[in-house]
Parts: C-alpha cells; sequence; structure tokens
C-alpha cells in the first residue's frame, strides 16, 4: 500500500465502511508503525484487540494506525521512563546487565545495548555500591582517545 491508496476507515468517513477514501499521508501501516515504536507487528494486533490502540483497515483488510496514535504511544513510554541525566556525552549506550563477574578487587560487568555488547571492567566496590547485577538498566558510557585491537597475520 502507498500513500494515496484507497482505504475504507470508518472514523474517516462518517461511519460508512464501504466507502473509499484517498489514504491521507498521516497513516501508517502496521510495520511501519510496529518499527517506529519499536515493538512486534503481533504486539500492535494485541494493543488492537485489548482497545489499546486505534487502528483502520484498508478495502483489501491491512491495519492503519494514525500518526496521531504512534505519537501518543511514544509519548506515554517516554512519560514512563526515568529522565535521563544532564550530562554531556555522545558514546553512550542504554542497557540492560547481562553477566557481572566479581572477584576480590574488580567487576566484569556485561550489558547487552541494542546490537551491541558492552563489557566494563570496574572496581568490585563500585559494582556493589551501584548494585549491578543481571536484569538491571544500566548506561555504559564510553570515553576514549585511541582504542586499537592487532592480532598478527596468519
Amino acid at each position: 500500500m502507498q500513500k494515496g491508496d484507497v482505504f475504507t476507515c470508518s472514523a474517516y468517513d462518517g461511519g460508512n465502511p464501504y466507502r473509499a477514501l484517498p489514504m491521507p499521508d498521516d497513516m501508517y501501516r502496521i510495520g511501519e508503525a510496529a518499527r517506529a515504536l519499536g515493538v512486534r507487528v503481533e504486539t500492535l494486533r494485541r494493543w488492537e484487540r485489548e482497545g489499546t490502540l486505534l487502528t483502520s483497515r484498508t478495502a483489501g483488510g491491512q491495519r492503519l494506525v494514525p500518526a496521531a496514535e504512534v505519537a501518543r504511544l511514544l509519548a506515554a513510554r517516554r512519560a514512563g521512563q526515568p529522565e535521563a541525566a544532564r550530562v554531556s556525552r555522545r558514546n553512550a549506550f542504554a542497557g540492560i546487565i547481562t553477566k557481572v563477574t566479581r572477584d576480590k578487587v574488580s567487576a566484569l560487568v556485561e550489558i547487552q545495548a541494542g546490537p551491541h555488547r558492552v563489557v566494563s571492567l570496574i572496581t568490585r566496590e563500585a559494582a556493589d555500591e551501584l548494585g549491578l547485577a543481571p536484569g538491571v538498566h544500566a548506561v555504559a558510557t564510553v570515553k576514549a582517545t585511541s582504542v586499537m585491537v592487532e592480532v598478527p597475520d596468519p
């Protein structure tokens, strides 16, 4: 379905589900809406069944999600998240701690941040004070002037 194709929607056409109208520019196909929200299409279908998400259908039965609904859900998700600290940094990776390995002096912390796995070696004292454990949300900040890894040719 492309912009300008026809769809039926009782919310836009006065209740006549058989009258076809041009697709407004403020509608997303369900896959586009899922990508924008960072969820699976199945989640949007469940939200539609539960009444959490308002959708319409094309003449062919394809679900369309109004842009206003996507914006509302994004705003609701942001409202539930803690406000980020005010710092100046570019290389911050928000994620979830997947593993913490402690010894007497240090702790190795693994964070899954989207597709990235970030590993940090910190003091055990710092890990204990922060309460680091698998499942805890954390932000890894990377600051280095030069990081190189080199291996000899085979």
